[in-house]
């Protein structure tokens, strides 16, 4: 048989992928974001970085990058235009100068007023119901757990 005519293997069908859900759902889950978040001045990994220092202000850099699973690195720029829209400051620690210490502004404080109708809009446009949605998120959560654990 040449690869024209093979049955398909049904473990390789696209449509048959968790990733390609989780990948899929993720590109659209950041259209829907987009247009609430431009409104904002934010972009969406720009709002991820502001969502963890609304939680707790004065993280050193590698604490966000590692609350936010990525690399430390990448994060700098991402953080050097927050700055240069005046929503946070960045300061080298007196302890340690390698550490960079991230601490919000007024204005990026007064940002999360502004930011606290995007959760809801999301929930809106998912069709689901807050406690779908809460569950779903807990099996992802637990899903990244396992896969963290398996790294």
């Amino acid at each position: 048989m040449n690869a024209d005519t093979q049955a398909p293997c049904n473990e390789l069908l696209l449509d048959n992928q968790v990733c390609f859900a989780l990948h899929s759902t993720s590109l659209l889950m950041t259209k829907v974001y987009k247009p609430l978040l431009q409104a904002l001045g934010l972009t969406y990994p720009q709002y991820l970085a502001m969502l963890v220092l609304w939680e707790r202000d004065g993280l050193t850099v590698g604490e966000i990058s590692q609350r936010l699973l990525t690399d430390p690195g990448s994060l700098t720029p991402l953080l050097k235009r927050l700055e240069s829209e005046g929503l946070l400051k960045r300061s080298r620690s007196r302890e340690d100068e390698r550490v960079v210490l991230v601490q919000l502004t007024d204005k990026g404080r007064a940002l999360q007023d502004q930011a606290r109708r995007v959760p809801q809009c999301i929930l809106q446009a998912s069709g689901h119901s807050a406690e779908q949605l809460h569950k779903l998120q807990a099996d992802l959560l637990a899903l990244r757990a396992q896969l963290q654990d398996h790294l």
